[in-house]
Formats: structure tokens, sequence, C-alpha cells
């Protein structure tokens, strides 16, 4: 079986981030041919055109840790009905400049949580938006708002809940189908 190298971002900065905790739920349900690593956005600059000729190093960074997987999972807080600005600036510098796009033909996948009943979905219509402009093929179902209640994830990835969990799994095993079905329509470039 293929071993697909996924990489994820937290939309949060927090340490304390309830979809830290997602994470690492998500890292530990993925199946054992799928290895993720965090892609982090919190020392990026606030996006300008002017560096597009001169990358700071955290964007080039950036860039190159998308270049380096085989799939994007974003696991992300709604912020006032959108994504938060730490992670639209990301998306910005990965996708810029014009026609160098990292995100193009990249597979991804979104989830979130929030405690609120409808765990981030309008958010997550915004991002999918974003995504598909930036010609990222995305996987649209299994969708997964997940509303957060106390004691659900442990700061280890576990998860109390056996409903939860199963469907955690799942959706973990149908991204990385998801991504193997992208991957034969849409191969990478050879350099």
């Amino acid at each position: 079986m293929t071993t697909h190298k996924v990489g994820y971002f937290v939309g949060s900065l927090s340490q304390d981030s309830i979809n830290r905790t997602l994470s690492k739920a998500l890292v530990r349900l993925a199946p054992s041919h799928m290895e993720l690593t965090e892609i982090p956005i919190g020392d990026l600059p606030l996006y300008n055109r002017d560096l597009d000729g001169s990358y700071p190093a955290a964007a080039q960074a950036l860039k190159d840790a998308i270049a380096a997987v085989d799939g994007v999972l974003f696991v992300t807080p709604e912020y006032n009905r959108s994504i938060p600005g730490a992670l639209k600036n990301a998306i910005d510098w990965a996708s810029r400049p014009w026609g160098q796009n990292s995100f193009a033909r990249k597979p991804s996948a979104t989830i979130g949580t929030s405690p609120g009943a409808i765990g981030t979905a309008v958010g997550q219509q915004h991002l999918k938006s974003i995504l598909s402009f930036c010609n990222s093929p995305q996987m649209n179902a299994i969708e997964a708002y997940i509303q957060f209640k106390p004691g659900v994830f442990g700061d280890d990835g576990s998860v109390s809940d056996e409903g939860t969990e199963d469907f955690l799994r799942t959706y973990m095993h149908e991204f990385n189908e998801f991504i193997a079905r992208v991957l034969q329509v849409l191969p990478p470039d050879e350099d």
C-alpha cells in the first residue's frame, strides 16, 4: 500500500486551541500508511506582493513544505463566520507569486471543531471557496463539522466518545483514499 505524506495546517495560532487538540486525534487515528506533519504558520509575516520577487525564509519554507507532501489537511476554527487571518495569510503566501501556486492540483480536506452546534461549517465553506480558486481538488464528502464538548479529546490525541472516534477514523481513511484517487488522475509534476 502506498504511503501518503500529508501536511496539515492548524488554523489557530494558540497552543491551547481545541483545533490543535483535534489535530492530535486525527494524527492518532490516521491509517498507518499515512504520514502527517504539521505545517507551521505562526512565523509568517503579513503577505505583501512587494516581496514576491524575494520571498522571506518563512514563506519559502511554507511553499517547500507543501511541495513535499501528497495532500493537505486544514484543521481550523471559525472566526467571525470565516477562517482565521493567520490561515488566510498562509494561503496567500503559498499561492503566490502568480503562476507558482503551491495548492494547484494538491488534494485537500477541511475539518474543524467549535463549541457551537454548527462546528465551523460556515468557516469551512469560506475556506473551500478559497481552495477552489487555488485549484486544489477537495474532499467534499465526508463533511466534518465537529461540535467540541469538554473531555471528548485528550491532550494525547485520545477520543473518549466512541462514535466521534469512529467518525474521525473514517474521515482520515476517506481522505487517504481521496488522495490516492486524485494522484491517479493528476500525478505530481516530475522535476
